[in-house]
């Protein structure tokens, strides 16, 4: 495999002069700030937000360092995952001309993203036990893909894909394979960020939306290497993760026990709410599940979606995505939201 991180990005990128905020050509200490046009008598919040944030977050990356053991300097922040699959779109795909691969059903924002970016997408679709067929994407592969997209755990099927896929993919692509780990933390399976220096061509997505429960203050995570996450900073809106996102997300992550208790309860419920389900009558199967989420399959998706409705509980209507027929995805609530469920499946049956 020879990965050449050069010939995968497009011609402007490289010749892009990036724009330089005033926080970015300022290195050191100051107390008097005449230099970006912002009101120096404050703003009417509590907190001082007339100030710009710090551009590149560093603040926040060193917190994550401490949790995830990646250095610094190989984090980038996005405002949301979808800035990040966005940007990687930008930095590597030239439109009309190159393609990426994704492997459906997975997550719907790849290919909205390839759309937005005019880049042609390759579906090669798992298999019918949601694994990823890896003969078939290597073969779908040409000299223009640009990017592999696999989530995993996988939404909306739940399941981790198997680890040496991921490496075969890994050690005989030549273009940059992006793992979307947003649901990594409710798995058994270990993340994918320790294997950085192995892999040049690998890149790994995580999110604070979920096990941290920070979905509304967008924050997205990319672990890659040093040259690639330069480019991401290349081409990113100067202040793309505002102050607010940040100072939030700096008290939350110094709460990693009262996380973890979180996660731990969740997959107990994830369980207990598995068994409940498999007690119905409509329901066909219960998929097993490595993400705060189940997918299950049921006979009449379409009923039982509005039936929940009506009372107030929203879920998803999976049926649409290639092989989840008659599928509906039941995210993992509280104890009180789960019982809730089960009580109104109740009066369905």
């Amino acid at each position: 495999m020879k990965f050449d991180l050069d010939e995968l990005i497009r011609e402007n990128i490289k010749k892009l002069k990036p724009y330089s905020s005033a926080r970015h050509e300022f290195k050191g200490e100051a107390s008097v700030f005449l230099d970006a046009n912002e009101n120096g008598y404050g703003s009417p919040l509590p907190e001082a937000f007339n100030r710009y944030p710090d551009p590149l977050q560093w603040q926040l990356k060193f917190a994550i360092t401490k949790i995830k053991g990646v250095p610094a300097e190989n984090i980038f922040i996005g405002n949301g995952s979808d800035e990040v699959i966005d940007l990687a779109f930008r930095i590597f795909c030239e439109p009309k001309k190159d393609n990426v691969i994704i492997c459906p059903p997975t997550y719907g924002m790849y290919e909205v993203s390839a759309t937005i970016n005019d880049v042609e997408i390759k579906k090669v679709n798992l298999t019918g036990d949601f694994q990823l067929n890896v003969e078939g994407i290597l073969q779908a592969a040409d000299s223009n893909t640009k990017l592999i997209f696999i989530c995993s755990p996988n939404n909306p099927t739940g399941n981790n894909m198997h680890r040496a896929d991921i490496e075969m993919l890994l050690n005989n692509f030549n273009g940059l394979v992006i793992i979307d780990e947003a649901y990594i933390n409710f798995s058994a399976q270990k993340s994918f960020i320790q294997e950085l220096i192995e892999y040049p061509n690998l890149l790994v997505m995580q999110t604070l939306s979920k096990a941290w429960g920070l979905a509304s203050l967008r924050l997205g995570l990319a672990f890659a290497s040093l040259p690639v996450i330069d480019l991401f900073n290349k081409i990113k809106p100067p202040y793309n993760i505002n102050k607010a996102s940040q100072n939030f997300a700096l008290d939350a992550l110094q709460q990693t026990g009262q996380v973890n208790k979180w996660i731990n309860e969740i997959v107990v419920q994830r369980k207990l709410m598995a068994a409940n389900l498999k007690s119905f009558s409509f329901v066909d199967k219960v998929y097993e599940s490595d993400a705060n989420f189940l997918l299950v399959k049921v006979n009449d998706a379409e009923n039982i979606y509005n039936h929940l409705s009506a009372k107030g509980i929203i879920i998803r209507n999976r049926s649409k995505e290639i092989n989840c027929e008659s599928c509906l995805r039941i995210t993992i609530g509280t104890q009180e939201e789960n019982l809730k469920l089960i009580e109104a499946l109740k009066n369905y049956e």
